[in-house]
């Protein structure tokens, strides 16, 4: 209630606070946990009650050697699968499906998940340890004209004991994966006649300005990712190059596109949200990179709780095979390549806020707790069917040391098209760390000057 005697300007004052809240980071005894009954980037340490999920040592319990190539080797080449779960098999596992899979596997029978023992191998520096320490107590989420957005966070997980649905994915929009790195990959779109098709060869410099050595939360100037990609191929793209600047304030995300045919560079009005991505031929949303990117003010972000579920996980042995086309199944990745495991995962539920419009008014996302990357998620139609299964699986990269999302696509299931990213099967630097990047390599004179061919 606002005191009746109070002075005009400030009353106005209360009112903009009580429209504008800040949700405030926790207490320095909750904080704690962090060093107690929670990792330090705020998992539970213990395992299950049933011994499926082992608990969470710290240890650098996987070692991902690299080859002369630079590929980083499967750490567990000689496990066999558990188990196996297919449409027939569905049902007797069910509580640990998320409808996404359920959904994928009543619609192709071909489609399964082997399921391995369950290595908890997500470690960073201690340095994101201390941030993530630091962040607990002092972040906080506010509203800014883009959606929610943290604020006093910097260098680790911003919530690391989130209350919010909307902080568990800026978790996931901001997890670790190293501070800066370049690496080359192809995209393959699957055709109407069901025939894998390369969509682009790609070499990506990435750099996280948030996780820069130097980097403080009252200096932070909001830009937390920047990316610039060179299109190599095919041919008809040859050239092609796509800049991005984002920023906590995501009205303030910058994004430009190079075209070889037009000679110029031009500044992309939308890449946000359900637009189709360019170089995914369409088939995926610019809210669909690494299963979830761009604005969250568009949906109302509800935290439903943890869960334990079969996730792709520590998926080093999808990129040991030396052909794409070995790990391309059917309309999906193969499940030969594909490693699943049981973990614990935050679920996120995504409802369209009304007078909003998008291609999925509701989406449920599943992030694991370890590494707070989104590794599976469901987006449903109109009708309340899922209609989208978009997928990331976490790579051990022990060099880093990291767990990090590499591979990544979406389904779709109502029109049968597929589009994965991210495979490094055929290329010789598939994720090479760098040091930080110089802010220059981000801008539309550099991308100009590259990609013209």
């Amino acid at each position: 209630m606002i005191p009746m005697n109070l002075h005009p300007m400030a009353a106005a004052l209360v009112v903009a606070l009580m429209a504008a809240p800040a949700m405030a980071g926790v207490t320095a005894e909750e904080a704690a946990q962090l060093k107690s009954t929670l990792t330090p980037m705020g998992a539970e340490r213990a395992g299950n009650k049933d011994g499926t999920i082992p608990a969470w040592t710290g240890a650098a319990t996987a070692k991902s050697g690299i080859t002369s190539d630079g590929r980083r080797q499967d750490p567990f080449t000689d496990e066999k699968p558990l188990f196996s779960i297919d449409a027939k098999s569905m049902a007797q596992h069910a509580a640990r499906l998320t409808d996404g899979t359920k959904a994928m596997m009543q619609k192709y029978p071909d489609f399964r998940i082997d399921v391995y023992k369950t290595h908890r191998t997500a470690i960073a520096p201690q340095a994101v340890y201390d941030a993530t320490a630091r962040n607990a107590i002092s972040a906080s989420l506010i509203d800014g004209e883009a959606g929610p957005q943290p604020k006093g966070a910097i260098g680790g997980v911003p919530f690391p004991l989130p209350k919010s649905g909307a902080e568990v994915m800026w978790n996931h929009k901001l997890a670790w994966r190293g501070t800066a790195w370049h690496w080359e990959f192809r995209g393959y779109q699957l055709s109407a006649d069901g025939r894998w098709v390369l969509a682009g060869d790609s070499a990506n410099d990435t750099t996280m300005p948030y996780y820069a050595k130097d980097a403080s939360a009252e200096k932070f100037a909001g830009e937390y990712w920047m990316v610039r990609s060179l299109t190599r191929g095919p041919a008809i793209r040859a050239g092609e190059a796509i800049t991005g600047r984002l920023n906590l304030d995501e009205s303030k995300t910058s994004s430009w596109v190079y075209l070889t045919g037009q000679r110029r560079v031009r500044k992309l009005p939308n890449a946000c949200c359900d637009t189709p991505t360019p170089f995914s031929a369409g088939i995926t949303s610019f809210d669909e990179v690494e299963v979830f990117a761009t604005r969250l003010d568009r949906f109302d972000w509800k935290l439903v709780g943890k869960k334990e579920v079969f996730i792709p996980y520590n998926s080093n042995r999808t990129h040991t095979p030396a052909k794409d086309a070995d790990v391309l199944g059917s309309r999906f990745l193969s499940p030969d390549h594909v490693r699943w495991e049981l973990h614990r995962v935050w679920v996120v539920e995504a409802t369209l806020k009304p007078g909003q419009r998008h291609t999925s008014p509701r989406s449920r996302y599943y992030i694991d707790e370890d590494s707070w990357q989104a590794v599976l998620a469901e987006r449903y139609d109109a009708n309340g069917q899922v209609a989208r299964v978009p997928f990331g699986l976490p790579t051990v990269m022990s060099d880093v040391p990291a767990t990090a999302i590499v591979t990544w696509g979406v389904y779709d299931l109502t029109s049968g098209a597929s589009y994965i990213n991210g495979l490094l099967n055929e290329r010789r630097t598939p994720y090479k760390p760098m040091p930080p990047y110089k802010d220059v390599v981000f801008t539309p004179d550099a991308m100009a000057g590259e990609g013209v061919r």
